[in-house]
């Protein structure tokens, strides 16, 4: 279980509203309270910018400087991208995006980029960029029809339209890249910044 370096070691915060983040950082065995930061990510997405890696940074920043903390808290925000050929991709709205979404991915190659940051006491400590490669294989309608019939509405919470800790697997060929990463929080990258700020011990 996660032990603090000193009794008065800051709270942790996990800026995000997403269930695969908590769990991973659960399942890692840290305590920490979980609070939303509700940006407008529209906003943000709409400007000109150099690189996707430079908007998912941007997003995570935005996200850990939105909360509301307490002072000496350390918050841990990120966010994940979908780019292929060019277009950002958004979670689907709904099941008829999410089908018409993973048609026009299906048979090419896409990429998730992520980016991470730690704040403490209101300033960025660490920031951390990810990309990792998917390829989609070419799967039939039948196929997926099956999939949103059976996990459309969990894969809604997915920028890609699909959990690759679920069922989510079986649409790819190929994959590479961090697993952590790609399901939303790099997460040994992470744990040594936390370790390195002496919010955990070493």
């Amino acid at each position: 279980m996660w032990k603090p370096v000193t009794a008065d070691a800051p709270p942790l915060i996990l800026a995000s509203a997403s269930a695969i983040r908590a769990q991973i950082l659960t399942q890692a065995g840290l305590q920490f309270a979980v609070i939303p930061s509700g940006i407008d990510e529209a906003e943000l997405k709409a400007r000109k910018w150099d690189s996707p890696e430079a908007l998912a940074l941007a997003l995570a920043e935005a996200k850990a400087a939105a909360i509301d903390a307490p002072a000496a808290a350390c918050v841990i925000a990120a966010d994940q991208l979908l780019v292929c050929d060019d277009t950002l991709y958004s979670k689907p709205a709904d099941l008829d995006a999410l089908r018409a979404q993973l048609r026009d991915l299906r048979g090419r190659t896409h990429a998730l980029v992520g980016g991470t940051v730690l704040f403490i006491d209101g300033a960025p400590v660490w920031t951390h960029q990810s990309r990792a490669t998917l390829t989609m294989r070419d799967f039939s309608d039948a196929f997926l029809d099956d999939y949103i019939a059976q996990h459309g509405n969990d894969a809604l919470a997915s920028v890609g339209g699909y959990r690759l800790e679920g069922a989510g697997i079986q649409l790819f060929d190929n994959i590479e890249g961090d697993h952590f990463a790609m399901l939303g929080l790099p997460l040994v990258p992470l744990l040594g910044a936390l370790r390195r700020a002496r919010v955990l011990t070493s």
